[in-house]
Order: C-alpha cells, then sequence, then structure tokens
C-alpha cells in the first residue's frame, strides 16, 4: 500500500476514448461511444473493486443529475446485471456529496450540496471519518482534483475508440507526480481497466 496523505483516499475514476478524451467534442453529455464497452465484464468488477470501499460519493451537479436519475432505476430491473444492481444500491446508501453554486437543496435522499471549491470540499471531507471518497466520471471534479494533487487513487478504463476530438482529462500544467500500477485488467472489446496509487 502506498502512503496516504492525511485523512480518508480519495478515488477517481473516469472513462477515456484512446485518445486521451472523456466525450465527444460535438456534444460532451453523449456518452453513447462508452455504452459498449461499459456493459463488458472488466468494467463492471472494475467499478465494483472501486465503490466497495468507498461511503462517500463525489458528484459535479450534471453527473449527479444524471447517475442519481438513472442508477435507483436499476435496483429490482428485470434482468439488471447483480454488478449493476450492486452499485446502484451502494449509491442510493452512500453518502452524496454533490459541488454546486446553484443547487440550493437536494433532490436525492443522503445527500449535502457543497458549494466550496472542489479542493476544499475534499479536505473537509478527509478531515471526517469514513472509506473512500470516490469521484464518479465527474470530469470538472476529478481536473480540479488533478491540479491540487489531491488524487491518491487514479481509476481509468479505456477503450479502444478514438474520438478524435472533445475535451481531455489530462491537460497541460498539470503538477508532475509519479504513479505506481496496482492492477491492470484487458477484456472484451479490448476494454483496459488501469488502477495507479499517488506516490508520495
Amino acid at each position: 500500500m502506498t502512503q496516504q496523505t492525511a485523512g480518508r483516499r480519495v478515488v477517481t475514476n473516469m472513462s477515456l476514448s484512446l485518445d486521451g478524451r472523456y466525450a465527444k467534442p460535438d456534444n460532451p453529455l453523449d456518452m453513447s461511444w462508452v455504452m459498449p464497452y461499459a456493459v463488458s465484464d472488466v468494467a463492471r468488477d472494475h467499478l465494483t473493486s472501486l465503490w466497495e470501499s468507498a461511503t462517500t460519493a463525489l458528484l459535479g451537479r450534471v453527473n449527479a443529475e444524471g447517475f442519481l436519475g438513472f442508477w435507483p432505476t436499476v435496483i429490482g430491473m428485470e434482468g439488471a446485471d447483480p454488478r449493476d444492481e450492486g452499485f446502484a444500491k451502494w449509491l442510493v446508501d452512500a453518502d452524496k456529496v454533490v459541488l454546486s453554486s446553484t443547487l440550493d437543496e437536494a433532490p436525492w435522499e443522503r445527500t449535502t450540496i457543497v458549494d466550496k471549491s472542489t479542493a476544499e470540499a475534499v479536505a473537509d471531507l478527509r478531515a471526517t471519518e469514513g472509506g473512500d471518497i470516490l469521484v464518479l466520471s465527474s470530469a470538472s471534479v476529478i481536473k480540479a482534483l488533478l491540479a491540487a494533487d489531491a488524487v491518491d487513487r487514479l481509476a481509468l478504463t479505456i477503450f479502444p475508440v478514438v474520438l478524435g476530438g472533445g475535451p481531455r482529462l489530462f491537460e497541460d500544467g498539470l503538477p508532475a507526480g509519479q504513479w505506481t500500477l496496482v492492477s491492470q485488467t484487458a477484456g472484451e472489446h479490448g476494454t483496459l481497466a488501469l488502477v495507479y496509487d499517488r506516490v508520495r
């Protein structure tokens, strides 16, 4: 196990194309390119390995609306993969922190709205008791945490698609740093699940 920063571990999870993009150039909210790969065993097992040790989900507002609008409907859905249902139950039961300057109150249970910088919000969470703080595909939140060098575990699923444009997760100017590979899994369609821990 690599040395932790003080407090709880911050774990970020993101899906990327081969050319390092997390969204299409014309519509950042269109995640259809991810769907054929997100239902693979590798992607499902990867996500399960992340949420099992987490007790808090940290989300941006847009992602919260997408995730919390969809995932609870998976519980009890006919034919649902047990791993998807497990994640959905975890998400409903976990403490959720949504970073937003526009929401006044949370339309979801067990959810706190925080109007602070990402780094401040994470520093506050680190000072509390609990398991991992899991950031689920919220690019703006992950980018801010990378810029603040506040990510302890970086989880990526790489899908064999070139989007040819669109926003990148890793932008120029990030703090230099070294990471150690914790796990690597290759699966159907050439999907790669990679987990790195920050060396401090």
